[in-house]
């Protein structure tokens, strides 16, 4: 099947069937080298090359990362910057020096860092988001260095506390932590070949900074003036969001990157193929009736404000990636976004008595309790019955102490997560505003005067 060929599109790939056995590939028709790679789990993209050297043509191919890392758009234009590289045949020449050859007892930062990156963070498949993470703390925030022998920051301890320091007071005391950790685990990785490099890793000489858990979820007593705040959100796909994020508990870069594709209503479930970790951590979220009325109506408003990139994603947005990319919102207009929710959601689960295990399973964390037993409990056994009901749980306890019915018969904004989603735009239920930058309102409005209807019915 290596001779399918078309025009490469989100929409286009979204609709190639992943491999019963082996992979095969369709090459775009718009850039030649350029095809995407279809396995039996994964697609990926990637780019076909040569260069001619003293005579000998030299064929390259690169993996440029899967389609749920990359949009098509940007994949396209990675591959140009490959392909050219491969041309010149600085990309292979790069590529041997830097991940296959020897290193030796002068390797420096930057040749550290890029076996690091090949050898350990691409090779065991790490996400996009996490390598993204450890560049920035390489490049950015060590780039004086980049260029500096390990072998004399072995020597020098020194040199590494001092960087700790100033880091601490520029950057913060989080973001000084996280980059010693990066460089601690570069060193280590770089002395596991190069025996020449001082055993000690000189991040033991750092002091560091104490981090404390921040003290930002929600209990039940506060739900009804958060649901009062999401409701009063302009855009209703990202008050959708939002919910779904309280909803879950899952990190909020996976869900944005949450696929039509990925749905499946029929076994209530949301698949989660590239969360924090990579795709060996790949999850199902298994879908409580409220989350699915959540989802719905966030595809619906979807359909209805961005047509065309609701077509592939879950979230939809008016961007480049055509999904939501930046999920903060101004504070004084929704005090609690982001990993506030995820933590919520687990405190909110031990309100509602749902046990350790469980609550570890449902956030896709590792299980390591007390007894050895529970490591080997298999998730996926546990999906489609024990899990769903824990979840459903969680999402009533949610739904009821946010949504109270109000006594007064006026304001409804709490009352939104209950609503249908052929409900959205409705006069007297859906409380988002109009957003004037669109011009007319959302949806079909219910005229004024009409009844409302029951609110079980709903």
């Amino acid at each position: 099947m290596s001779d399918l060929k078309a025009t490469l599109s989100d929409k286009v790939i979204s609709r190639l069937p992943l491999s019963d056995k082996g992979q095969y590939e369709v090459r775009d028709t718009e850039l030649r080298g350029f095809f995407v790679r279809v396995g039996t789990r994964t697609k990926a993209f990637a780019v076909l090359g040569e260069h001619w050297k003293d005579g000998k043509r030299h064929a390259k191919k690169v993996t440029l990362g899967t389609t749920d890392e990359l949009t098509t758009r940007d994949a396209r234009a990675r591959a140009k910057d490959v392909l050219a590289k491969i041309a010149k045949g600085e990309y292979a020449e790069a590529a041997a020096k830097s991940a296959d050859a020897p290193p030796s007892a002068d390797i420096t930062l930057r040749q550290a860092w890029t076996r690091y990156k090949v050898a350990h963070l691409e090779r065991k498949g790490r996400s996009a988001g996490t390598i993204a993470g450890y560049q920035d703390h390489v490049e950015r925030m060590l780039a004086d260095w980049l260029d500096k022998p390990l072998k004399e920051l072995g020597e020098n301890p020194g040199l590494v506390s001092q960087r700790h320091d100033e880091l601490t007071k520029s950057a913060g005391p989080y973001a000084a932590n996280g980059c010693m950790r990066t460089l601690r685990a570069v060193y280590n990785h770089a002395r596991r070949g190069v025996r020449g490099l001082p055993p000690e890793n000189p991040v033991m000489a750092v002091d560091w900074n104490e981090e404390k858990r921040r003290d930002v979820a929600m209990g039940a007593i506060d739900m009804p003036a958060w649901m009062s705040e999401a409701g009063r959100l302009r855009n209703p796909v990202r008050r959708e969001f939002h919910l779904f994020t309280l909803l879950s508990g899952s990190r909020p870069t996976a869900l944005k990157l949450a696929k039509v594709q990925h749905l499946n209503f029929a076994d209530r479930i949301l698949h989660i193929p590239s969360p924090k970790g990579g795709s060996k951590k790949a999850f199902d979220i298994p879908l409580s009736r409220p989350m699915i009325r959540c989802l719905v109506r966030a595809m619906r408003a979807g359909r209805m404000l961005y047509p065309e990139a609701a077509e592939t994603w879950v979230f939809a947005a008016d961007s480049e990636e055509g999904h939501i990319v930046e999920q903060k919102e101004d504070r004084a207009t929704l005090s609690k976004w982001g990993n506030d929710l995820r933590h919520t959601y687990r405190t909110l689960g031990q309100a509602a008595g749902l046990s350790p295990v469980d609550m570890h399973l449902l956030m896709n964390h590792s299980v390591r309790g007390a007894n050895v037993n529970e490591g080997y409990i298999t998730r996926s056994k546990l999906l489609n019955d024990h899990l769903r009901a824990s979840q459903q749980t969680l999402s009533d306890y949610i739904i009821a102490a946010g949504t109270p019915a109000p006594k007064d018969g006026g304001k409804r904004e709490r009352f939104w997560p209950r609503l249908p989603s052929r409900r959205i735009g409705d006069d007297v239920l859906d409380p988002t505003p109009p957003d004037p930058r669109l011009g007319v309102p959302i949806g079909p409005r219910r005229k004024k005067g009409a009844t409302e209807p029951d609110a079980e019915a709903a």
